[in-house]
């Protein structure tokens, strides 16, 4: 029996050490604030020949973003090292306005056909009201997959007549 008392003053004992811990530890008066943090700013966009040329910073920069997720990619696939401008990892930074990489016209003008299509051809159906994306074609991949056609529900061919006998005997 007297070990079962001190076995239960120990638990009591160490669950008020811990309730009046928690209690220790508690703040006191109004809970601070948290800092909301800082929205990134984005320069100014150079070198647009596509997007609309008052278009800001973050517009481009969440234009660029869709584009990435559409096709799952990421930004030197389309923009070129800036060799002079390294980062905090020793990596170079990407010179966003040059035309040095090929994929980039690539990109342009894929934006352009799309813009086109949704301007002159979809805004002629009523009832589409889906705009063409990077995405419709291109579904998270750089190079979109081959579209499989389902098999050709070709009619029937007609039978065949019947075969005459005299053609089904061996020739001598």
């Amino acid at each position: 029996m007297k070990s079962l008392n001190r076995s239960a003053a120990a638990i009591l004992l160490a669950a008020c050490g811990l309730a009046s811990s928690g209690r220790a530890q508690a703040p006191r008066g109004p809970a601070p604030v948290a800092e909301k943090p800082a929205s990134p700013t984005y320069p100014a966009p150079t070198n647009l020949k596509v997007l609309p040329k008052d278009s800001t910073g973050l517009e481009v920069q969440r234009a660029m973003e869709r584009w990435q997720r559409s096709l799952g990619t990421h930004c030197d696939s389309c923009h070129a090292e800036n060799a002079e401008a390294v980062g905090p990892d020793g990596k170079p930074l990407l010179n966003y306005a040059s035309d040095a990489k090929p994929m980039k016209a690539v990109a342009r003008a894929m934006v352009a056909m799309t813009e086109e299509i949704n301007r002159t051809y979809l805004a002629r159906i009523d009832t589409s009201g889906v705009p063409v994306t990077c995405g419709t074609c291109h579904r998270g991949h750089l190079g979109p997959e081959p579209f499989p056609a389902p098999p050709a529900q070709l009619p029937a061919p007609p039978p065949l007549p019947p075969s005459d006998p005299d053609e089904s005997r061996p020739q001598r």
